[in-house]
């Protein structure tokens, strides 16, 4: 039975600084042993830190006392037998100087990581997650944001900073999505604290946060390893030219060099092009071009909206903006993750025309309005649509070659190795209940070896923490990019079988996430679904609940005439559609491999399959494609079928 433990009654600090690097000679902490820091409950705990050679320390904790003494290189450890969950309780660190640590809890700590969808905060989406944010006050959920740290150089034994975080409306937009609602599942279930160490990072691979050691099987790989380890060839890289344009206005840039700026009301506009917002201006006639391009477009407002304060909604943008309402700049992102919503000042709006300029720069890839995504100014009650036609002129242009991956520069981020040397290597101590990973859209076009990889990562992290076999539950990716109306091969639908493969290794959960993504936006906002799926492994898996855990997984197939018998696990109490229509998304073929879409219906807990043009049919497929149509599959807990072929991998 576990314990529920209330929340403090009093407010929470802000994290207090009490491990700064010290001189020669004091006893230092590493930077995750912080104030208001979440143990690990019933395990071993392992406090550790620097302090003189030889040097002895005593820890004070909850009325108990343990002694370490310092190594010759000056690193000491001590172990602190298991505990309940429960506190606040205070540390001290005792030895030529003493640190006091204040408000510990402990509870459950899950390490997540990833990249840019684990990555994903809180507050890149102020107005779905609006309420969360506004009504959050939970001191027991907590968060350490590791910082971003890629080395080349070998593994470290401490971090660059970090504090922890608890959940309030003022801290909470920092909050990786998934975790945080991963982690309010959890409390709501057993009320204990939950810690989340968020070690996650956008755009990057898988390979860059497996340690040497794991990577022993990988020759090709190993080989990049060695050669970032000569200072001298990267030193070289980063000294050649060109590289990631950065966050800095570029004084090439038309729009900003003239006499008049083109966001300006005295700018008299020349020479500028008719363009559809939303858009990518790649595909409306400006071909292959990184750079900047701005955009405007007069509006008129109606007099019930001049003095009050307003809101711009503009979607999605890649990579980069700045907005400007009638000359004056009502705001900017770098990031391509965040959706674009402005607040207007009051008294900036006027009657009758009003001028909107947005510059937008984008370094690889299609840039521009991403479609199907709001875009309309609005106050009060009436609303102003931005969608349709207006004006745009290139402000420059990007010489290929200098772009973030250009010039022949190393993306240290992107390195094998190199994140799990700066990112994770230095939390191994810290002890876990297990590991949370959403990432692979860096690695899609390498499913075949993400199939060896992702095992990899798991025994390696695993071997790393050397507490048995941690749970490690990962994120299937969801469905992203344009509808298949017809049976075809997938990138994305095989990356995720690769994904699936490492259910093999003992004590792993996957998330299915196919009916939860975006087909126009690489990171879909409903990231609570997502936590969910995954509080529901945890809950069975690693708290021992008798529950649904998972949606309906291919078993088994048996022919008879033309049709097939598909059995499934993971049924729970039946299947059903989600919409109450025939099943979807379902393809057969014969031995040709000549797939068709097939009829289906539930029998039980059972599928049958078929199609009058396929008369002995062979192989089966679902939701093989980018972005299936409509995965309509589900048992009636409300779970999804994992994505399946019964073709060879």
């Amino acid at each position: 039975m576990m314990n529920k433990i209330q929340a403090p009654r009093f407010a929470l600090l802000a994290c207090l600084i009490h491990t700064q690097a010290v001189s020669f000679g004091q006893v230092r902490l590493p930077q995750i042993i912080r104030d208001s820091m979440i143990l690990q409950r019933d395990a071993n705990i392992k406090i550790w830190g620097w302090a003189a050679k030889a040097e002895k320390i005593r820890i004070d904790l909850n009325g108990k006392k343990y002694s370490a003494r310092a190594d010759p290189e000056g690193k000491w450890s001590a172990w602190l037998p298991p505990m309940k969950a429960g506190g606040p309780y205070t540390m001290v660190i005792s030895a030529s100087n003493k640190i006091t640590l204040k408000d510990i809890l402990v509870g459950e700590v899950w390490l997540v990581s990833g990249q840019s969808n684990m990555e994903y905060q809180l507050g890149y989406d102020d107005a779905d997650f609006a309420k969360e944010m506004a009504e959050v006050n939970n001191p027991q959920i907590r968060q350490f944001k590791v910082p971003i740290r890629p080395l080349l150089d070998g593994p470290k034994d401490d971090l660059a900073g970090g504090s922890w975080r608890w959940a309030n409306p003022s801290a909470i937009g920092s909050f990786s999505a998934v975790a945080y609602f991963f982690a309010k599942k959890l409390y709501e279930k057993y009320h204990i604290p939950i810690g989340i160490i968020n070690s996650s990072v956008g755009g990057t691979p898988i390979e860059a946060w497996i340690s040497e050691e794991g990577l022993k099987d990988f020759s090709s790989i190993l080989s990049t390893v060695e050669k970032n380890k000569d200072t001298a060839y990267i030193n070289s890289l980063r000294r050649a030219p060109g590289g990631f344009p950065g966050r800095q206005e570029s004084t090439k840039d038309k729009g900003l060099n003239g006499p008049v700026r083109w966001y300006d009301t005295a700018y008299a506009p020349k020479g500028w092009r008719p363009i559809a917002i939303p858009g990518y201006w790649e595909d409306q006639g400006a071909k292959d071009l990184d750079g900047t391009v701005w955009y405007r477009k007069e509006i008129e407002v109606p007099s019930s909206m001049v003095g009050k304060p307003a809101r711009v909604y503009l979607g999605r943008i890649v990579d980069a903006d700045v907005l400007y309402i009638n000359g004056t700049q009502v705001g900017r992102s770098f990031s391509l993750y965040s959706e674009r919503r402005y607040n207007v000042p009051a008294g900036l709006l006027k009657g009758g025309k009003n001028l909107v300029v947005a510059k937008i720069t984008n370094y690889m890839g299609k840039g521009g309005f991403v479609p199907d995504k709001p875009y309309y100014l609005f106050a009060g009650k009436d609303t102003i649509s931005l969608v349709g036609y207006w004006q745009y002129k290139v402000g420059e242009v990007f010489i290929p070659g200098t772009g973030p991956v250009g010039g022949g520069r190393v993306a240290a981020q992107n390195s094998p190795t190199a994140l799990y040397n700066g990112m994770i290597a230095p939390v191994i101590n810290y002890s876990i209940r297990g590991f949370l990973w959403y990432q692979g859209e860096s690695n899609i076009s390498r499913a075949r070896e993400y199939a060896q990889l992702q095992p990899a990562q798991i025994v390696d992290w695993r071997s790393k923490w050397n507490i048995g076999n941690l749970p490690f539950l990962l994120v299937q990716l969801p469905n992203y990019q344009d509808y298949s109306y017809l049976p075809t091969e997938s990138s994305w639908a095989l990356f995720r079988e690769s994904q699936s493969r490492a259910l093999s290794l003992p004590n792993t959960g996957m998330a299915v996430t196919i009916d939860v993504g975006e087909w126009n936006d690489i990171h879909p906002w409903n990231k609570e679904v997502v936590g969910y799926r995954l509080a529901l492994l945890a809950r069975k898996m690693v708290y021992g609940e008798n529950i649904v855990d998972r949606g309906p997984v291919f078993q088994s197939a048996s022919v008879a005439g033309n049709k097939i018998t598909v059995s499934f696990t993971g049924t729970g109490t039946g299947l059903m559609t989600n919409d109450g229509e025939e099943p979807a998304e379902f393809a057969i073929a014969g031995a040709d491999k000549k797939f068709v879409w097939a009829r289906a219906e539930i029998e039980g807990d059972k599928l049958i399959l078929w199609n009058d043009q396929v008369a002995e049919p062979v192989y089966i497929r679902y939701a093989w494609s980018d972005s299936p149509v409509n995965p309509n599959l589900y048992n009636k807990e409300g779970l999804p079928a994992t994505p399946f072929r019964s073709d060879n991998f």
